[in-house]
């Protein structure tokens, strides 16, 4: 079959993705895989098994990560690789991170069946739990500088027992880091999560980068009293304060020229009675950009803001970051090469940030890294009505597909 006309089956990806479902599935429809749960385990024998069938030799590293391998004409070459996770929120959709895992083998079967061989090996990859740590990808881009105890489970269950339950094993974490010489790019597809696609009604997204983010937890402190004896001007009321600095935030998010996001989704409130003025608030706030250098600009003009809130209120507050996660910019040829295939393929495409982590974006940390989305119906996600249409869970796999297929011919075979 002539590469030019080489397609992935729609109809079997498609069949796998509800085939995956069915394991963790919730009454309502949804899913429920959490990592390392019994469900968790034995979608990834289900995979594993879909990999072995695909062609792929499969091995699994200290940080249980499952890595398939399709052999190409020079073994010793640097592979090109896909893949994303298959654990889930504890309420989710079929397709978050499933997709991108599940393209990814669809794309060796179509390879194998039309017995095409690549230059580079080619790697799909799961990786281990995405939605609570991002321990595979951190681990395999040497990024695991955490003890053990920060990936405890919920329940108390410590990471070492649970790695060793998937076939990894903690004590040889470093073991799993990888680098350029044997990755030499990394595609992931994965569904939007968000709603311009659908918005713009385009199947295809070219992502330029993955954002990064800071989160802080900030204590506002005020002075507690009697709501119907204390005079409007002698009050020290933290929540009239912290109701400022919540606008305030979103103020950085809508008038400062830029993409960024900015967020307040948790607010605590004490005493948190009617008739008192409030002494104390704690609010958590999350800012995301795909620049640095722009997130920078936003927590220093927030401090500014910060400061003459207090100052007006004759408040005090604590500004404590508790989160900070440098953005990944895809690479700008894969970029390219994207869109050339989407044109090819006469699959409109629009250029758009990742405002969500997913692996790409440690993988991206040490080798080049693009990533290719579709659309999420309504822009949902992490719920039981995420949905991807079938043609476009096809149409990105076939971009995917030949995505490879000319990267295959940009990487130099050393």
């Amino acid at each position: 079959m002539p590469v030019s006309t080489l397609t992935v089956n729609g109809d079997r990806l498609n069949r796998t993705l509800f085939q995956l479902a069915e394991i963790g599935k919730l009454p309502d429809g949804g899913v429920s895989r959490v990592a390392f749960t019994t469900d968790d385990l034995l979608a990834r024998q289900q995979v594993k098994g879909w990999m072995t069938a695909a062609g792929m030799t499969v091995r699994m590293d200290a940080a249980g990560n499952i890595i398939g391998r399709y052999a190409g004409r020079y073994e010793n070459a640097a592979a090109l690789a896909t893949g994303s996770h298959i654990d889930t929120v504890p309420v989710a959709g079929r397709y978050d991170g499933c997709l991108g895992v599940l393209a990814g083998i669809e794309v060796v079967r179509s390879l194998h069946e039309a017995n095409i061989r690549l230059d580079h090996p080619l790697e799909v990859i799961v990786f281990t739990d995405e939605e609570r740590s991002v321990l595979g990808c951190k681990a395999m881009a040497g990024e695991v500088k955490e003890p053990p105890e920060y990936y405890a489970r919920l329940d108390g269950s410590p990471i070492q027992t649970c790695l060793e339950k998937a076939g990894g094993d903690w004590s040889q974490i470093p073991t799993a880091k990888r680098d350029r010489s044997e990755v030499a790019a990394f595609v992931e597809l994965h569904v939007e999560q968000g709603g311009v696609l659908e918005h713009l009604e385009l199947p295809i997204g070219v992502v330029d980068g993955i954002v990064g983010q800071y989160r802080f937890a900030v204590n506002v402190m005020g002075r507690m009293n009697h709501a119907g004896t204390t005079p409007m001007h002698m009050r020290k009321d933290a929540l009239v304060a912290a109701a400022q600095m919540v606008l305030a935030v979103n103020k950085i998010g809508t008038e400062i020229p830029g993409d960024q996001v900015a967020t307040v989704g948790y607010l605590n409130v004490s005493p948190n009675a009617t008739n008192t003025v409030p002494g104390n608030v704690d609010f958590r706030i999350d800012l995301r950009d795909l620049s640095q250098e722009h997130l920078e600009l936003l927590v220093s003009r927030m401090k500014d803001e910060f400061t003459a809130i207090a100052a007006t209120t004759h408040t005090a507050f604590t500004l404590r970051e508790t989160l900070h996660i440098l953005p990944t910019l895809a690479a700008p040829h894969i970029k390219e090469v994207i869109k050339h295939v989407s044109e090819q393929l006469n699959l409109p495409y629009t250029c758009l940030p990742s405002r969500a982590g997913h692996d790409a974006q440690e993988i991206g940390r040490f080798t080049d890294m693009g990533m290719i989305f579709v659309p999420s119906q309504g822009g949902i996600s992490h719920s039981v009505d995420e949905y991807t249409s079938p043609e476009h869970c096809t149409q990105g796999a076939n971009v995917l597909l030949h995505t490879f297929l000319q990267l295959d011919k940009v990487y130099p075979i050393e």
